[in-house]
């Protein structure tokens, strides 16, 4: 079996923040990051060295990509969402313009695009839909049918609706309280979506119980799946084995995979979706 190295145009670098602006739970940061915006591809990620020189936090953060592109004045720009929840994030969402920090991009496998249009299906949890927003694009460029399926716990957790609503051909929200569009969870409306637009190919990132969710979905209906999963990553390189998952391979052996390696965009109906987090039996090697 080949065995998965870094993404080759992976760059270690000191990042200068542009922008940093709150949007409702969510920061929006934009860093400058040079020829690297043009190496990121929907899907990727960047880990990030959070805590200042001295700080205790010595583990690397990641973060999907929401967006890297080159401004009309030549510079090279990366923007990201930033729940602040932990301390790393909590100290990335503080950063002012003009304040750098070190980055390692772009990381992982990105999401694969059809070479013919085909009719998508784009769903995102929470700030998890932020890397949606330019594959999204992306499809739309390439003739592609493209509909976008938002969730969160409430309202104020849906990140950019409005934005996500120019690049699609239908958006549908879904809210666990009903605050907005329709109460309950996204995995409660894809079925009649499915079955209405006629998907071909389902996009998503999320929560692992979403994915695990969609991919029973999409099972169901014969649709491929792409997920982007979100297992804890502390080095991002494939280092320390802490991100892995047990996934089927195209020898038909289940491997536990590094996700930051060999995702975190995977086949969905490949992962073995183990809700206690334990190795299951027939897995290579146990």
């Amino acid at each position: 079996m080949d065995i998965p190295m870094i993404n080759p145009r992976a760059t270690q670098m000191d990042a200068e923040v542009l922008s940093n602006k709150r949007l409702g739970s969510y920061h929006h940061i934009v860093l400058a990051v040079n020829e690297l915006a043009g190496y990121a591809r929907p899907g990727n990620f960047v880990a990030i060295s959070v805590g200042g020189p001295g700080s205790a936090m010595v583990l690397r953060r990641a973060f999907a990509i929401y967006r890297a592109s080159m401004r009309a004045d030549g510079i090279g720009i990366m923007e990201l969402v930033v729940a602040p929840h932990g301390n790393g994030s909590r100290w990335l969402a503080d950063r002012a313009p003009g304040e750098k920090v070190n980055i390692v991009a772009p990381l992982g496998t990105a999401f694969g695009i059809p070479t013919e249009p085909v009719r998508a299906m784009l769903v995102g949890g929470g700030y998890g839909s932020a890397p949606l927003f330019a594959l999204a694009e992306t499809l739309k460029s390439r003739g592609c049918r493209v509909d976008m399926v938002l969730g969160a716990s409430t309202a104020a957790k849906i990140y950019a609706p409005l934005e996500g609503k120019r690049s699609v051909n239908s958006m549908t929200i879904t809210t666990d309280d009903g605050t907005a569009g329709i109460q309950g969870r996204v995995s409660d409306v894809i079925p009649g979506l499915i079955e209405l637009n006629q998907t071909e190919i389902i996009y998503s990132c999320g929560p692992m119980a979403m994915l695990s969710a969609i991919t029973d979905i999409a099972n169901r209906y014969g649709t491929m799946h792409q997920c982007s999963v979100e297992e804890s990553m502390a080095c991002g390189i494939g280092v320390c084995m802490t991100c892995v998952l047990p996934v089927e391979g195209s020898d038909g052996i289940v491997r536990m995979v590094r996700t930051c390696i060999e995702g975190p965009v995977m086949d969905g109906s490949k992962v073995t979706w183990n809700k206690s987090r334990e190795v299951p039996e027939g897995v290579w090697g146990k």
